[in-house]
């Protein structure tokens, strides 16, 4: 089967012609033939989903993540890790046994366990009752209940080495957010193993000019993946850009949604976990006291907003796409090329989404 591409995105590179599919997998680029104005990326890895479509992913049914995972193809999100915010125990270790085992739809590829070994300091949205101090036990109790891929923790806490040890031990990737960390606390975090850092610059200590805190530890980092939330909300255009300037290539866009992303109209009292947000006009959701709740952005919008701050589209589309793979060592996601997943986004020369597959199967959205 043929895309009807001009040009495809292969490791970072543009290669001019059509891409050929076949049982599910890319075997070929580079043909000739293809129409003009349309380009095949690889399907973007969202790392941090709360819930999508209408649905919460800490209470979600199988039927809720099918009826999410149609809403996520059509953002062209084709592998995800569902998000779950700071819970009771029991609630945290049910979500994560409820986790799909293959199916249709995107990938789920993990479970992303934002917390509970977060700071009291910062907690944006995060219940201060679950709030835990660093618990090797309570850890394994956790990672027992199922496929658990990532954990944000904030590696200030008393404890915290011990954690970063048990869950690196157990193939877990680990990020600090979330944090009061200084600068020196979030290089011992670093040196130790954890490798990414949670929406950079929200819930952690500011940026100043003799305590550059988390944020300053790993935007100097090139170990450290920088994951970033450009949703015209959560950080100012300066902010992304700054941010991009110092680390290009290991920025991972995220989108930190929540159930009324992808849900249809502009606004509504949606769930995030125990908490109750509310959206207006499409705006960042809120609590009751004003603090931002996650987002309603999509991440083919992600990739618009960073590319029209003047990042390269090649570029863009990585830091949705192979950065967020190599973050987590996954080499079956976040690449177009021969022998690879037919995971694929066809966009038009306006950034519209004209057809996405997953494992080959789709064209769920088509528009002319």
């Amino acid at each position: 089967m043929r895309l009807g591409v001009e040009a495809a995105l292969v490791r970072g590179e543009l290669v001019a012609g059509d891409v050929d599919v076949e049982d599910g997998r890319v075997v070929a680029v580079g043909l000739a033939g293809g129409p003009r104005g349309r380009v095949a990326v690889p399907g973007f890895v969202d790392l941090q989903v709360n819930g999508y479509g209408g649905v919460d992913f800490l209470s979600a049914s199988t039927e809720d993540y099918d009826r999410a995972g149609e809403a996520l193809l059509v953002s062209g999100v084709t592998a995800y890790q569902p998000t779950f915010i700071t819970s009771a125990e029991s609630v945290t270790e049910e979500a994560v046994r409820a986790l799909p085992q293959g199916g249709p739809g995107p990938r789920v590829l993990g479970a992303h366990l934002e917390g509970p070994f977060l700071s009291p300091d910062r907690p944006g949205t995060h219940p201060l009752e679950h709030l835990r101090a660093p618990d090797v036990a309570l850890l394994d109790r956790l990672l027992d209940a199922g496929g658990v891929t990532e954990m944000t923790l904030a590696p200030e806490l008393a404890g915290a080495g011990l954690l970063v040890e048990r869950l690196r031990e157990r193939g877990v990737v680990v990020s600090a957010g979330h944090t009061n960390a200084t600068a020196a606390e979030a290089n011992v975090g670093f040196d130790l193993g954890i490798s990414g850092l949670t929406h950079v610059f929200n819930a952690m200590r500011p940026f100043r000019s003799r305590d550059p805190g988390v944020a300053g530890a790993a935007l100097t980092r090139p170990d450290v993946v920088v994951k970033m939330i450009v949703d015209g909300h959560h950080l100012a255009e300066e902010t992304v850009r700054l941010v991009w300037s110092c680390a290009a290539g290991r920025v991972a866009l995220i989108t930190d949604a929540m159930s009324g992303a992808g849900a249809g109209g502009n606004g509504g009292t949606f769930q995030l976990g125990d908490v109750e947000v509310a959206v207006e006009d499409g705006a960042a959701p809120k609590r009751e006291d004003g603090t931002l709740a996650g987002t309603v952005l999509t991440m083919i919008d992600a990739v618009r907003n960073l590319h029209a701050l003047g990042v390269r589209f090649e570029d863009a589309v990585g830091a949705a796409t192979e950065v967020p793979a190599r973050f987590l060592g996954r080499e079956d996601v976040g690449v177009l090329e021969p022998g690879a997943p037919a995971d694929v986004v066809v966009l038009d020369d306006r950034l519209e989404i004209q057809t996405v597959l997953c494992a080959g199967q789709g064209d769920v959205v088509a528009r002319d």
